[in-house]
């Protein structure tokens, strides 16, 4: 079970125990989900984690207040509607 677990790990690196344990009982093999956990830890396998999320650099420039009336538009919605109704 460790052997054929190991290889499997090495095949598809990003499997954890649970799918793990899904392809050994496909393939015949009867194993206890906690026996099964306990051996991936002790076989210090483990998912690679991927990266974090990259945070912006920098502080934000702040929004200039107009200084006079009709220099800025805006507009801000939520949903709105084709003429086909989507």
């Amino acid at each position: 079970v460790r052997e054929r677990m190991k290889a499997i790990a090495q095949e598809r690196r990003r499997f954890g125990y649970r799918r793990l344990l899904v392809m050994l009982r496909r393939e015949g093999l009867v194993v206890n989900h906690k026996k099964l956990f306990r051996l991936y830890r002790e076989e210090k396998l483990a998912v690679r984690r991927r990266g974090g999320r990259k945070r912006a650099i920098g502080t934000r420039a702040p929004m200039l207040v107009p200084l006079r009336p009709d220099e800025r538009w805006s507009l801000d919605f939520v949903s709105d509607q084709l003429t086909d109704g989507r």
